[in-house]
């Protein structure tokens, strides 16, 4: 029996999962990091870490009976992170990570520099502060010590690889994120870098994420147990949580509820947003787009609840909830707690609570917070362009009946959730699986894999009643769009 291992290098952890051929889970173990958060708008996270919890992992599956059986590695990574290393290949500073809203003043600088329209052409979307390049010139901008030492500039899932191979390679899917690919011609945008006066030879030789980077090194397995086992491409962590849920084709949608929200849809053609409401990547399948919306807060929202609130388990959370009415008792939530992407793109947006009252409980308040994040992935899939005959909902909210209920009500459309639950790891395994010759393609890989669990509908009645509170949603962020930029004005004063 031959296994491969996905690992999903998250914005909390790292999960390492073995699958056989046919995607049963053979074993999983995961470990936990945090973010680091100096000021507000900060996001960070220390590679070193990463890859001390990633080699745990691994150590860990080194040590069961069947290791030898292990063939290959597919990593998936949280897109967007700037890794920088020094010519020891040393980490020059914290990874500033996807949900990092440090850099508007560089979006800025970046779409004035080259303007809107040559921007969204080259890049496929508009100048985001989410994105690397913007990252890198704040460091550029503010740090010109560091800057002038970079040698490599990696994301993060790639940083991992280049440690457990020292191959210095990127694949698409993820490349797309930083802004600085050529979406058509799938190569690196040499224009955007000499704009910015940054060097080509800081980036990876871009590959297919089924193919082969190298094999774990020496040392890797000396320390870990494993014994030739190859790392392949990978990709970004929502195109391999797409191939992990079988989202291949253009009738298919995806909705992750994880730490990030996140509205995933394949295109055959590329499609770029007027006004960069959503974005445009490209995925693990080579030639091939998607379109996705982005909710910053969704998971991080439910954290923050239980980690600085309640301090009680998701399970008993989710059980208050459910003892609360549909629509909350008109108590709302913007799931703002680090600015937002779609559809606003507003990097001072804040986390509010409106409508207490001294009847307010704990089931209200956290269904209000998971009715927040639900009607921020309707503000997502609206922007979707298409009919989608499937609609794959995954990530841990989805393990809650009363979140799919609550997500597929509000969207009107029945959500399906498949019998492999690992999502983006499974996604990297199957990679792993084609680039071992398991499969011939990817698409051979999910039609053989994939299977659907279950099915949750749209509850009539909260259809109603979520269709009339999505207005009031709306309306909450309008009314209070300029008092966030008053607290981000009185925050620069602080800072």
């Amino acid at each position: 029996m031959k296994y491969y291992v996905g690992i999903d290098l998250g914005t909390s952890g790292v999960k390492g999962v073995v699958f056989d051929r046919k995607g049963n889970v053979i074993y999983s173990h995961s470990e936990e990091y945090d973010i680091l958060s100096s000021q507000s708008g900060y996001a960070e996270q220390n590679p070193r870490i990463w890859l001390e919890k990633t080699l745990s992992v691994l150590k860990n599956i080194g040590k069961q009976v069947w290791v030898k059986e292990v063939m290959g590695i597919g990593l998936s990574g949280q897109m967007h992170g700037l890794v920088l290393l020094d010519k020891e290949d040393n980490p020059l500073r914290n990874a500033i990570i996807w949900c990092d809203n440090r850099t508007s003043a560089e979006a800025k600088q970046i779409e004035e520099a080259i303007g809107l329209e040559k921007l969204k052409k080259i890049t496929g979307n508009i100048a985001m502060a989410p994105f690397t390049l913007a990252k890198l010139l704040w460091v550029k901008n503010h740090e010109p010590a560091i800057y002038q030492k970079i040698d490599k500039v990696l994301l993060p899932k790639d940083y991992i690889a280049y440690m457990l191979t020292n191959r210095f390679y990127a694949e698409y899917s993820d490349t797309s994120g930083m802004q600085i690919m050529n979406i058509e011609k799938l190569e690196y945008a040499e224009d955007v870098l000499h704009c910015f006066d940054i060097p080509l030879k800081w980036f990876a030789k871009l590959i297919k994420s089924e193919d082969i980077r190298g094999y774990i090194t020496e040392d890797i397995q000396k320390e870990t147990g494993l014994k030739d086992v190859f790392v392949c491409g990978g990709a970004g962590d929502q195109s391999a949580g797409a191939i992990g849920s079988g989202i291949l084709r253009e009738e298919d949608a995806s909705i992750v509820l994880g730490s990030s929200g996140v509205v995933y849809s394949p295109t055959e053609t590329l499609f770029i947003a007027d006004k960069g409401e959503v974005q445009t990547f490209s995925t693990a399948i080579y030639g091939k787009y998607h379109i996705m919306g982005v909710t910053n807060g969704c998971g991080t929202s439910l954290k923050w609840l239980r980690d600085k609130v309640f301090y009680k388990g998701y399970n008993d959370m989710t059980a208050l909830a459910s003892l609360a009415p549909c629509g909350s008792k008109n108590v709302f939530y913007l799931p703002y707690l680090m600015g937002e992407r779609t559809p606003i793109l507003d990097t001072d947006a804040k986390g509010v609570f409106i409508g207490l009252q001294n009847t307010t409980d704990e089931g209200i308040l956290i269904r209000s917070v998971m009715e927040g994040v639900g009607y921020s992935i309707k503000d997502c899939f609206q922007l979707i362009k298409g009919n989608k005959k499937r609609i794959v909902i995954s990530g841990g909210g989805a393990n809650s009946l009363l979140y799919r209920k609550i997500i597929a009500s509000m969207i009107h459309r029945p959500v399906v959730r498949i019998r492999q639950s690992e999502g983006a790891a499974l996604g990297a395994a199957i990679l792993a699986m084609v680039a071992g010759k398991e499969y011939a393609t990817i698409e051979e890989a999910c039609d053989s894999i994939i299977q659907i669990e279950d099915e949750t509908k749209p509850d009539v009645l909260w259809e109603e009643e979520y269709e009339k509170g999505y207005t009031i949603y709306k309306k909450i962020y309008e009314q209070n769009k300029l008092i966030f930029k008053m607290i981000k004005e009185k925050e620069n004063e602080v800072f």
